[in-house]
């Protein structure tokens, strides 16, 4: 069988499968890993019958999806039929719905028809909306709640999640500024807001272009709601028409939002509308969060690319829908966000690089390749030198005897750093913040291999661990 599953909980996909089929796979294909940490594959039997398996480490989001989705089905929503269970071995089989999501067919179709928003993804949109309206009054009365993961309702904490998450994932990765107490204000003073809507409805949770699939003749089919609980409608519609890749433009968005609208009871018109920016601004955050965490600390640069759209959606709603809310902070970080030229200028591929050197002073600063004509150099002969004890004289700043030795000169060692990260986090905050490409660190000593070498390895792994976006080179020049 060729693409034989290697490892435990894969294969009982096969076994599974041959449960379900009647005969063993004939093939297997891993396909490409989507945002989650689920891992999916394609098996097939020899006459043709398929079946998409999936490995979930996470019991309770693999309970939500399977009761769901039986629920749904039996409501009558089109999504995957479940076709065998493993539950201790956290895999299950479900219908191939096939290879045509929402966004396959908008790149299709916009390299047909060029910038413009075809008819015919408008009139998929709109099956997709009516489908979507379906799903949220439906599933209120036929989902277990008490299954959703992690939360049952999109409540306070649900909310204050999404927030931290965008301050954390994206502001503080991309390097913007902001203070901690005033925008937790703001997070609380936002979410207050938010909590005035109506939230009796099943919340989708990622309702987007990857997570609907097309059928041959257009009809929509659904995925990836693992996440759904109890909430506000107007977040799933502003997951679909705000998602990011897909670009919709302005005057299409305000005609699918109001073929969405006319679907509403009269009374329910002007309530929805009330709070639907809000809830698009909450969902462009989390998905921020998202591109940050997987962008910049999984370094997956391809999550990077959806930032700018993001942006022109962030500054379209702050140009014609800000909340008139109290929340200076929040607005402040907002409209910095929206006129960043830097964050366009790092989705578009610029990530910074910082070189990280120890050198002799002997044998002269090293040379700045990158043509920027240098950068930080620190003198580390003040500092305590094991050099000086003949114990010392054979190890490097990298061996845990001269390392221990620095530990216990704390004294001069620590101020001596805090310093050097004080100037150096000013460099790399702005030079991230501006989409520079190259910054250099230089430690030198007077024979390179002690204190210069602990300093650079010790300024190397902290730039690591605060900006997990950042490449960091680190080179021993006595040591090449």
């Amino acid at each position: 069988m060729p693409n034989v599953l290697d490892n435990s909980s894969e294969l009982k996909l096969s076994t599974l499968f041959e449960s379900w089929a009647g005969c063993a796979p004939s093939s297997v294909a891993k396909l490409p890993p989507s945002g989650s940490n689920r891992a999916y594959f394609r098996l097939a039997a020899a006459d043709g019958r398929t079946a998409i398996g999936v490995v979930g480490e996470n019991d309770r989001e693999n309970a939500a999806f399977i009761s769901f989705s039986r629920a749904f089905a039996k409501a009558g929503i089109n999504v995957p039929q479940i076709y065998a269970v493993d539950t201790d071995a956290g895999v299950y089989l479900q219908q191939d719905l096939g290879q045509t999501s929402l966004f396959d067919l908008i790149n299709a179709e916009r390299k047909d028809c060029g910038a413009a928003f075809s008819p015919k993804l408008k009139e998929v949109y709109k099956r997709v909306l009516a489908a979507l309206a379906d799903i949220q009054n439906k599933g209120r009365n036929c989902i277990d709640f008490s299954l959703c993961y992690p939360r049952s309702d999109f409540d306070r904490q649900s909310m204050m999640w999404d927030l931290q998450y965008f301050k954390y994932y994206f502001l503080r990765l991309a390097g913007v500024a902001f203070d901690e107490a005033k925008l937790e204000n703001d997070f609380n003073t936002f979410i207050d807001h938010l909590l005035e809507a109506n939230a009796k409805y099943f919340l989708y949770r990622d309702m987007q272009s990857r997570n609907i699939m097309l059928a041959a003749d257009g009809t929509p089919w659904f995925i990836d709601y693992q996440g759904g609980r109890r909430g506000a409608r107007q977040y799933d519609v502003a997951s679909l028409l705000y998602d990011a890749k897909a670009d919709i433009p302005n005057p299409v968005r305000n005609e699918l939002l109001a073929f969405y609208v006319s679907r509403l009871r009269a009374t329910e018109v002007n309530a929805f509308l009330r709070y639907f920016y809000s809830f698009c601004l909450i969902r462009i955050m989390q998905a921020m969060g998202a591109y940050g965490y997987r962008g910049y600390f999984e370094r997956k640069e391809h999550f990077l690319k959806s930032i700018p759209f993001a942006l022109d959606n962030l500054k379209d709603i702050l140009s014609n829908h800000r909340p008139e809310l109290d929340m200076p902070e929040l607005n402040r970080v907002w409209d910095e966000l929206a006129d960043s030229a830097s964050l366009r200028q790092v989705a578009a591929g610029a990530r910074l690089k910082v070189r990280v050197f120890s050198f002799s002073y002997k044998h002269g600063i090293p040379a700045d390749v990158s043509g920027n004509g240098g950068g930080h150099v620190f003198d580390c002969r003040a500092l305590p030198n094991p050099g000086r004890e003949a114990r010392y004289k054979n190890s490097t700043g990298r061996d845990a005897d001269v390392i221990a030795f620095f530990a216990e000169r704390q004294a001069a060692m620590t101020p001596f750093l805090e310093a050097v990260k004080g100037v150096v986090r000013i460099s790399v905050n702005n030079y991230v913040s501006r989409g520079f490409a190259n910054l250099m660190v230089s430690f030198g000593c007077t024979g390179g291999q002690h204190r210069s070498v602990y300093c650079a390895e010790t300024v190397a792994r902290w730039i690591r661990s605060e900006w997990p976006m950042v490449d960091v080179e680190l080179k021993h020049v006595e040591q090449l």
